[in-house]
């Protein structure tokens, strides 16, 4: 029987001749102005931008500009190659997006559901720019409710005996599906620095923000334990050093003595999915810059 291939109800609309440009550099009069005048005499009309100074007296400056430019498949390999005499001028670190082209998505998930199921529906509702190429788990239970979806699930068990092959088989379908970005939504294995080498700064992960309090097993029994007051959930980028990447986004909620485990739990999994879910959307959208072990986010 075949089977039918799920598309957004509601899809993002974009346009074919919108790009974005993601800039960081040394901070310095005439970035803005140069930058500006360099698109205007490349025939772009800028149609937002946002920047930030870190520190500045002598620090970092970053921006973001969205434009328009007309045949922008013929004219941006032009545009991105004069760019390069202003971005060495200014000591830029530069990249430019097409607006049109989705991220392609694969989501590693375990046993909890929630964190998947928040990615399925914003996809569902249209509020997730992106094309979902599969959801890779090291467990069997999340695929029917995968596939209702129309989207390839991969069951792909890891114990401490097959972590290395199953990390190959891993590699073996993210790259097949020409996946942009990795999303941990609740994936409860340690990422390789060898995986990592393939997909820097392009591996969202979750976690209950009592780290490092509340290390190892059972966090929300630890927090009950010590009566805490606020709750909540981090969303990061995956380094090499464990749950230690670049933040992308946090949020929390304060709690009292009457919340019990369960009730932490329940309050601690609705952060986890919207913090994730946002965290995923800014980086669709090309929002975010990192820098050193930190990250600007254009929201």
């Amino acid at each position: 029987m075949q089977q039918n291939v799920y598309k957004p109800q509601h899809p993002i609309e974009r346009s074919a001749n919108r790009a974005r440009m993601l800039i960081s550099c040394p901070d310095r009069p005439g970035i803005v102005a140069a930058v500006s005048q360099f698109l205007y005499e490349h025939g772009a009309n800028i149609v937002s931008s946002d920047q930030y100074t870190m520190n500045p007296d002598g620090g970092m400056f970053f921006i973001r500009f969205e434009f328009d430019l007309q045949d922008l498949d013929r004219e941006l390999p032009k545009l991105q190659e004069d760019f390069v005499r202003v971005a060495d001028r200014f000591e830029m670190k530069w990249h430019i997006f097409r607006a049109s082209r989705k991220k392609r998505i694969a989501i590693f998930v375990s046993k909890e559901d929630h964190c998947l199921l928040e990615l399925l529906w914003q996809w569902q509702a249209g509020d997730l720019d992106a094309e979902i190429a599969m959801v890779i788990s090291n467990h069997p239970d999340m695929r029917q409710l995968v596939e209702s979806f129309g989207i390839p699930y991969h069951h792909i068990p890891v114990t401490p005996e097959t972590k290395a092959e199953a990390e190959r088989l891993q590699l073996e379908k993210v790259h097949e599906g020409k996946v942009d970005l990795i999303v941990l939504a609740r994936y409860m294995q340690i990422i390789t620095p060898r995986f990592i080498e393939y997909f820097p700064n392009r591996i969202i992960n979750i976690h209950h923000s009592f780290l490092p309090a509340f290390v190892g097993g059972k966090p929300y029994q630890q927090a009950y334990d010590r009566g805490v007051k606020i709750i909540g959930a981090t969303a990061h980028y995956v380094t090499e050093e464990l749950d230690g990447g670049p933040i992308i986004e946090q949020d929390v909620q304060r709690v009292s003595h009457r919340d019990d485990v369960a009730s932490l739990k329940r309050i601690g999994r609705n952060i986890e999915r919207t913090v994730l879910a946002r965290a995923v959307k800014w980086h669709l959208e090309d929002r975010i810059i990192v820098f050193q072990n930190k990250t600007v986010v254009f929201n």
